[in-house]
């Protein structure tokens, strides 16, 4: 009678572990995510097991459920389903609530979801003109996501041009722009799985900075050209007086027979051998000095 009683008193203890209510679906650009209310048990922490049951599922594998090991054991009361839901048909889904070794009944989510009723919302967007270019830089929403780029001159809505975007990369090119008119760009995103696309972005319009790159240009390389003049000019014109000088002014060499070795020098200057009287001058004189003489 004792473990009778023990075993009714285990089954009152599980009766009292309530399921999970409130389960939803939040989806929003094909990422899904599982919510419910939180099952409270004063002293106690409750952890919760996600399980799914696809078309598949239901018609060929006798109505079985399938575990997100994702969503296993866990304390949090809402859980990303994103990689379970693969395919564009009805989903269910259900929740369990776990202290210990008891368990909760299952709380079954109100009807089927399908990734299909996702919502889609416009890309995050910025447009820029680069000179005569007209660039877009696209947010990166996942590899399930296109995007169509509109573009067109303002006040020239009628003439609207498109642009698909398949793989978004840091920057995409939309068109070369002319001067003068603003160009104006919006874009929505398009998810092919399910055929949607969401609506189009905020319009930006931006115009053409050809004529202030190009003076820009113009003044970046008239500064170049004035900095190198400033230091190029002066050793071209060192230069030119050196090779000016050595070519017209070339330096004497002193024959080796003309060298004095001697310092200070004695020269006798004498006249004719008709002359009555000769006179003896000494005279020092530096080498350069005597060089200078021979010379003239």
């Amino acid at each position: 009678f004792f473990l009778f009683f023990l075993f009714l008193g285990i089954l009152g203890e599980d009766a009292l572990l309530p399921a999970p209510q409130n389960i939803s679906i939040l989806s929003t650009n094909m990422k899904h995510f599982l919510a419910w209310s939180p099952v409270v048990v004063q002293g106690e922490t409750v952890r919760y097991s996600v399980e799914f049951q696809g078309e598949y599922e239901r018609e060929y594998a006798n109505e079985s459920w399938i575990p997100i090991c994702e969503c296993s054991l866990i304390t949090a009361t809402v859980c990303n389903i994103t990689e379970d839901i693969s395919a564009s048909v009805a989903y269910n889904l259900r929740v369990r609530a776990d202290i210990g070794a008891r368990r909760s009944e299952w709380g079954t989510l109100k009807g089927f979801f399908n990734r299909i009723t996702t919502s889609l919302t416009p890309p995050l967007m910025k447009v820029i003109a680069d000179g005569y270019h007209l660039l877009v830089e696209l947010e990166d929403m996942g590899p399930a996501f296109q995007f169509c780029v509109l573009y067109w001159k303002k006040g020239q809505e009628s003439r609207m041009q498109q642009k698909v975007v398949k793989e978004v990369g840091s920057v995409v090119h939309v068109d070369t722009m002319e001067a003068g008119p603003d160009y104006c760009v919006k874009a929505q995103s398009y998810v092919e799985a399910i055929n949607r696309s969401s609506s189009f972005s905020q319009t930006q319009c931006v115009r053409a900075q050809g004529g202030r790159s190009v003076w820009l240009v113009t003044a970046l390389i008239s500064s170049a050209g004035f900095a190198v003049a400033a230091l190029v000019l002066p050793f071209l014109t060192w230069k030119t007086s050196k090779i000016f000088q050595y070519t017209c002014c070339p330096v004497a060499v002193l024959p080796e027979t003309l060298k004095v070795s001697e310092s200070p020098t004695q020269l006798i200057l004498c006249g004719s051998e008709e002359a009555e009287q000769c006179d003896l001058m000494v005279h020092v004189m530096p080498s350069e000095e005597v060089l200078r003489l021979w010379i003239q």
